[in-house]
């Protein structure tokens, strides 16, 4: 992954809207770069694997902005986009690129698990007022590129054989609005509270998924304890089966990372 290719993207693209960025940071270096461009209270999103496994990253980068604008409107504290330019999503030498507010925050302090499943439940309901557009398949897709891409790069065959078993049994029938990828590292923790980052995501599916991001792992008894923090909404099975689909995605997630 170009990290300073996508560093001087940032600060050459923020430069051409009159924010000026001396000394960047790169706050996280993984599916995307993020880039804090100090002094300016801005941060920059700018794809780097995510770009490979998904044809229409800037759909998602929009749909971030668009989510968290949304949600901020109705007082719920998450990550704003900047209003010291424009947000985007740009594409510009070759990467895409959006802008969100600095929020200062405390990156080695992650809240447990039971209390972002906690958070879940107001969030949702917040969520479920949101009527803009939001795929159905979520992580499907997601899987379908990746395998796509790693297509005569990586051995697939007993991966798509365990893609195949996953895909059979994903039914989802009540589906909702879902942050999508809510575990403990999207949830800042700043000194006025918890705030929620991260709505690329964003997606309509069941509960079960976003349980299953927040729960951590599928230790005997998790998905009920889970259930019973969140209160209802799904079954534990649901929630055991969403994190087995989970851990397939890291587990391709991984093979992804070797071969891009």
């Amino acid at each position: 992954m170009n990290v300073h290719g996508s560093v001087r993207a940032a600060v050459s693209l923020a430069a051409s809207h009159g924010v000026m960025c001396t000394d960047p940071l790169v706050l996280k270096a993984a599916s995307n770069v993020l880039v804090h461009l100090r002094p300016a209270p801005v941060v920059a999103r700018v794809a780097g694997r995510t770009a490979l496994m998904r044809p229409a990253v800037a759909s998602h980068f929009a749909r971030d902005l668009a989510v968290s604008t949304f949600l901020a409107g109705r007082g719920v504290p998450v990550v704003t986009a900047s209003d010291e330019l424009p947000a985007g999503p740009h594409t510009h030498d070759g990467f895409v690129v959006s802008f969100s507010t600095y929020v200062p925050h405390d990156p080695d302090v992650r809240l447990p698990h039971h209390d972002v499943l906690k958070m879940l439940p107001a969030l949702h309901a917040e969520l479920r007022h949101y009527d803009g557009p939001l795929p159905v398949r979520g992580p499907l897709d997601d899987l379908e590129n990746t395998l796509a891409y790693l297509r005569g790069r990586a051995p697939l065959e007993e991966l798509q054989a365990q893609f195949a078993d996953l895909r059979s049994r994903w039914d989802p029938l009540d589906v909702h609005p879902l942050h999508g990828d809510a575990h403990h590292g999207n949830v800042m923790v700043t000194p006025s509270g918890p705030v929620w980052n991260d709505f690329e995501d964003t997606w309509r599916g069941p509960i079960a998924w976003d349980l299953a991001c927040a729960v951590g792992s599928n230790d005997e008894g998790a998905a009920q304890r889970a259930v019973e923090i969140y209160g209802g909404g799904t079954a534990p099975s649901d929630v055991e089966f969403h994190v087995e689909l989970r851990s397939f995605f890291t587990t391709l997630w991984g093979v992804f990372k070797e071969h891009s």
